[in-house]
């Protein structure tokens, strides 16, 4: 027997939201930033939904989806954003199918609008070394900045990744990091020299003396764990004292770390690896960025090439 299910009208997470990302993390094993997106992705559809009075889910067609896409997408909202939203979607009406609320999915038929593959953002070997070379600052926060700029570069890891690290996810003396990835997946990472010797200065010269009330690797405020947003904020200041005019993320370090890897004849399962994709097809973006890059020395430096 199918459950019928009305949804409230005074609830900002509708019934069964919550089951739903219940399922997600406990199931599925999703990240915390995933179920973040999913989070938001129905939150507006839930709006949607509202707005046009559909208080049952069995109620609802592919044609109210579309619309919902459809009104997404006049808020000038990129493809890729809107694909994410379909995808939140399909999720969701599978559950609910899964569970019994409805008996028919009808996302089932629906395919994601058409991507465009926005090519990454990256830096060059030159400006990742002028940005490493600002924090000479002594100090406590130099030597911090300067270790945590060091190893985002040396490992690629996501700002995620290096923001949880604890003191027994590095190995100094093997020169590896152990990094918990999406999903709680958990990956060893190779660290280089220069990393190496800038964290272990951080923590013989400044952690030891904050007297840290965390056992992270980076210390921020109040003596616990740098967050994200802190992370972000630092890149942002030695980008900016660089010169460098590019928009700098936490996620541009990672892509210069792919970018360069794969320019010196890195092999791209190796590179996959090493960034925890579960599909080589997220990985491969960064051979167009190479291919591009071999394009414009071409023309730079062909007679012909122009």
């Amino acid at each position: 027997m199918i459950l019928s299910k009305t949804l409230p009208t005074k609830s900002t997470e509708p019934y069964p939201f919550r089951e739903f990302f219940d399922y997600l993390s406990a199931e599925k094993g999703l990240a915390q930033n995933t179920l973040w997106a999913y989070r938001r992705d129905l939150a507006r559809y839930w709006d949607f939904l509202k707005s046009r009075r559909l208080t049952d889910w069995s109620r609802i067609t592919r044609a109210h989806i579309l619309d919902f896409l459809m009104s997404e997408k006049r808020q000038n909202l990129n493809a890729v954003t809107i694909a994410r939203r379909l995808v939140s979607i399909k999720l969701f009406h599978r559950f609910l199918v899964q569970e019994r609320f409805i008996s028919e999915d009808v996302t089932d038929v629906l395919e994601s609008p058409k991507l465009w593959r926005k090519l990454p953002q990256f830096l060059t070997p030159k400006e990742v070394e002028a940005i490493l070379n600002v924090p000479a600052d002594p100090h406590r926060s130099g030597l911090r900045d300067r270790a945590l700029l060091e190893l985002l570069y040396a490992t690629g890891a996501r700002v995620s990744e290096v923001a949880g690290l604890t003191l027994e996810n590095i190995d100094f003396e093997n020169g590896f990091i152990r990094c918990r990835g999406k999903g709680g997946k958990e990956r060893i990472v190779p660290i280089g020299r220069k990393a190496i010797e800038a964290c272990q200065k951080y923590l013989e010269k400044v952690r030891v003396k904050q007297r840290p009330r965390t056992n992270h690797l980076f210390i921020g405020k109040n003596r616990t764990g740098m967050t994200r947003q802190f992370i972000w904020k630092v890149i942002k200041k030695y980008a900016t004292l660089a010169g460098i005019q590019k928009r700098i993320t936490p996620h541009t370090f990672r892509h210069s770390f792919a970018t360069h890897l794969l320019e010196r004849g890195a092999d791209l399962r190796m590179v996959q690896e090493l960034l925890g994709h579960s599909d080589i097809a997220t990985t491969q973006i960064y051979t167009h960025v190479s291919r591009d890059r071999l394009k414009s020395v071409h023309a730079q430096f062909h007679p012909r090439g122009q």
